[in-house]
């Protein structure tokens, strides 16, 4: 089923990758739908399964100093007010999951980023909910498929 529903979303993806486009707020609002509405969020399960492939990069848009107190080793921090001048840090052929503790932020940055031409959801649940959920063999089994599919690249 994981493997399933992560073909399915690199379909979609790679979709939407091709039609990546600089757009005016005014021009996203105007063709915002229920689709959009879906497509603009993932859950930590999907987050996790995207990152653990390398088809996604999860960006925590916390401030430095709260990344620095605690975070997920496999996130990149670009904290919110910093992501317009650090944009180029980030890949234009990978989803992006912009994160926070809830979803205000990462709301944000992903607006943010998808009018810049990229394709990016924000983590809904938001990394307590990613925390909570990194637990005993889910952390371990996540950890193992990170580093194998990182030493391939």
């Amino acid at each position: 089923m994981k493997k399933m529903i992560l073909i399915v979303l690199a379909m979609v993806g790679l979709i939407n990758a091709a039609e990546l486009k600089k757009v005016s707020f005014d021009e996203y609002l105007s063709k915002f739908d229920y689709k959009e509405r879906e497509n603009m969020k993932i859950k930590t399960p999907d987050m996790l399964a995207l990152v653990e492939e390398g088809k996604a990069i999860l960006v925590d848009v916390r401030f430095a100093e709260e990344f620095e107190v605690w975070h997920m080793n496999f996130a990149k921090n670009i904290p919110l007010n910093e992501l317009p001048k650090r944009l180029h840090e980030l890949p234009k052929d990978k989803l992006i999951i912009t994160a926070c503790p809830h979803n205000d932020r990462s709301n944000l940055a992903r607006l943010f980023l998808v009018q810049n031409g990229y394709n990016a959801k924000y983590l809904n649940d938001g990394l307590l909910k990613t925390a909570d959920f990194l637990r005993g063999e889910n952390a371990k089994e996540f950890l193992e498929e990170y580093k194998v599919n990182k030493e391939k690249k």
